[in-house]
């Protein structure tokens, strides 16, 4: 198949997981003999460039990322100019179907003129773009009649009587929310779907293909019978909430279990973790508790350092990662049944589960694992065994490879 990739970020010039996830999934198309164009924004360049790889940097970002918000006159160009990138380059490579990635800083409205196109589309969901930031967008709530001043109320009246309106469609199109659909959409995950249905957009029908990992990059815990090392990964930041770590810390060191540490693999702003500092001061913990960071190579042999992962992730995240990594190195995971992991952890055979931001349940969880090397055995072989089947990078583009071609079958036969 010829399929074009439009995403607002693609590597190097990206900010996170998304970008890495969209790059790792085109690469492996690529190399199953599919032909692949990349059309991406030129954010982290001067100007707009198209390169070796086939990436065309053209679209522009508005708002997102430090870039400028814009008046609305300005912004009618930009939309203007990235619904003419879009259309161009359907034109130009005649893609088989069009794979949409993140559009969060890029024009939402690209998704009317892909319907207005006719090709075969499918969107990637793996964070909350579509749920919290579709009705965000500034282009579309303008015309929907949501900004507030007067002079844009007046604005808009005008270019309606004098049929400006119709004529600035066909270049920059805008629509009512209930006109914008997802004919052909898969999220990384069911809570994802759920949330986004909860928003009032139509994705009930939508697929579920969770995100994954390069297992076999990932260095593997050796057998030990010792349980007192225990590992935290994330963005210090009171949504990942690595303070319910620290404090089951205290708790664990009041229920006679004083010889655990705590290693925080990440980094966050000063007043937080002058926050996370406090805390460990109060309860005693400080010469227990260690903030270390590394890349994400470094990454790949930390867990095979430790005795547990705690999880302790308190708001709706998509499908997070950091579980499956700990679970390629056959680490055992204590973790929060918020977002996603619900659909991953499944207490007492592949983690143990606890409450988010409880930190006496998540000691009980601790406690629960040093009490148990027969439990603590089974749960990393049955998580190393489950995530290599499951959430393996291969399988997961296997299932991506498989609805795109669906999707451009059905459409052929429609």
């Amino acid at each position: 198949m010829k399929i074009l990739v439009v995403s607002n970020l693609y590597p190097p010039h990206s900010i996170g997981g998304y970008e890495e996830r969209c790059r790792y999934i085109t690469d492996r198309l690529r190399d199953r003999g599919h032909e692949i164009r990349v059309l991406t924004s030129h954010h982290g360049l001067p100007e707009p460039a198209v390169d070796e790889a086939g990436v065309h940097r053209r679209l522009r970002i508005h708002g997102f990322f430090g870039h400028p918000w814009l008046g609305i006159r300005d912004l009618r160009q930009l939309e203007e100019h990235n619904h003419a990138e879009l259309r161009a380059a359907v034109a130009d490579f005649d893609p088989d179907v069009v794979h949409v990635w993140n559009l969060g800083g890029v024009s939402k409205s690209l998704i009317l003129t892909l319907a207005d196109l006719n090709r075969p589309t499918v969107y990637d969901v793996s964070d909350h773009w579509i749920a919290q930031s579709l009705r965000a967008d500034v282009w579309l709530r303008w015309w929907n009649g949501q900004s507030k001043s007067t002079a844009a109320r007046w604005l808009a009246g005008l270019l309606k009587a004098t049929g400006a309106r119709s004529r600035l469609q066909k270049t920059a199109p805008f629509a009512r929310w209930d006109e914008i659909a997802f004919p052909r959409i898969y999220f990384c995950s069911d809570r994802l779907r759920q949330i986004t249905a909860e928003a009032g957009w139509p994705v009930q029908h939508a697929a579920v293909i969770h995100c994954g990992v390069d297992t076999a990059t990932f260095a593997r815990r050796e057998p030990t019978d010792r349980f007192t090392q225990l590992l935290w990964v994330g963005r210090l930041h009171d949504d990942k909430d690595p303070l319910t770590a620290i404090q089951a810390l205290g708790e664990l060191a009041k229920s006679g279990h004083p010889d655990f540490t705590l290693d925080l693999y990440g980094r966050g702003d000063d007043d937080y973790v002058a926050t996370l500092k406090a805390a460990m001061t109060e309860l005693g913990v400080e010469d227990r508790v260690a903030f270390k960071s590394t890349d994400a190579a470094g990454m790949r042999s930390v867990y095979a350092d430790y005795d547990a992962l705690l999880f302790t992730s308190a708001w709706e995240e998509p499908f997070a990662l950091t579980p499956l990594e700990a679970m390629s190195g056959h680490l055992p995971v204590v973790s929060t049944l918020m977002g996603g992991s619900r659909e991953l952890v499944r207490d007492g055979e592949n983690a143990i589960a606890f409450e988010a931001r409880d930190p006496t349940s998540l000691a009980a969880g601790v406690r629960r694992l040093a009490g148990d090397a027969g439990l603590r055995r089974q749960l990393a072989a049955t998580a190393g065994r489950e995530v290599v089947e499951r959430y393996d990078l291969a399988v997961i583009v296997d299932q991506v490879e498989a609805y795109l071609q669906g999707t451009f079958r059905d459409h052929a036969h429609a």
